[in-house]
């Protein structure tokens, strides 16, 4: 089945408006029980087309891989920012994913003249911006970042397993999936999750962390 590739549309609108750098950003890990929310802000290049871009989500893994090289390659600029278990814990993850985002976007160079975001707007942002429900599906700079930002954390998530390989993270990536469930009711909460996400159904694990 083809994918549904991004457009360009409201991007190339902005520019014939006189906005030179237009950005999108995207978050990826809201929904797990572990590791970071990674976000990441991304303007791609007017002239440097970078085929296949979409939503990470219709995209394997291995197609993931190859375009997020070809669109750091190409891009004007690109930023990524991780935001710990234990500080999505301490701000909570709505606050955590839109910071997150707010500060890929501000450590952009040069700083764009519009935002794209997918979903909520992000608070405090001195820049124009605006939000779009199902923008990873309808901006390329936001399906852009929506690639650099899952790659990048499956990285991070990889590397979590092989420090502890009792959760499956290179298999699950933190969320609930079954055999992760399963793992913590085995093991219970390591220092990679996080203490105040966990699903209604989930038994109840106390406050120790199992090391």
């Amino acid at each position: 089945m083809a994918k549904a590739r991004a457009s360009r549309a409201l991007e190339n609108a902005a520019r014939r408006l006189g906005v030179v750098h237009v950005a999108g950003v995207d978050e990826v890990g809201r929904g797990c029980l572990a590791g970071p929310v990674v976000a990441a802000a991304v303007i791609l290049h007017p002239d440097r087309h970078v085929p296949g871009v979409a939503d990470s989500k219709l995209l394997s893994a291995q197609t993931r891989e190859r375009l997020s090289a070809e669109i750091t390659a190409a891009a004007v600029a690109w930023t990524v920012e991780v935001v710990s278990a234990a500080e999505i814990d301490r701000l909570n993850i709505h606050q955590a994913s839109l910071h997150a985002m707010h500060q890929a976007v501000m450590a952009l160079v040069p700083l764009p003249g519009l935002v794209f975001v997918d979903g909520f707007p992000i608070p405090q942002l001195v820049l124009a911006q605006r939000s779009l429900v199902g923008g990873d599906r309808r901006v390329s700079a936001i399906a852009a970042a929506s690639i650099v930002a899952k790659v990048h954390r499956d990285r991070l998530m990889r590397e979590l397993h092989a420090r502890d390989p009792r959760y499956g993270f290179d298999r699950h990536k933190g969320y609930a999936t079954q055999d992760h469930l399963a793992a913590l009711d085995r093991w219970g909460y390591s220092e990679a999750h996080r203490r105040t996400f966990r699903p209604p159904s989930l038994f109840d694990l106390s406050d120790t962390i199992h090391k």
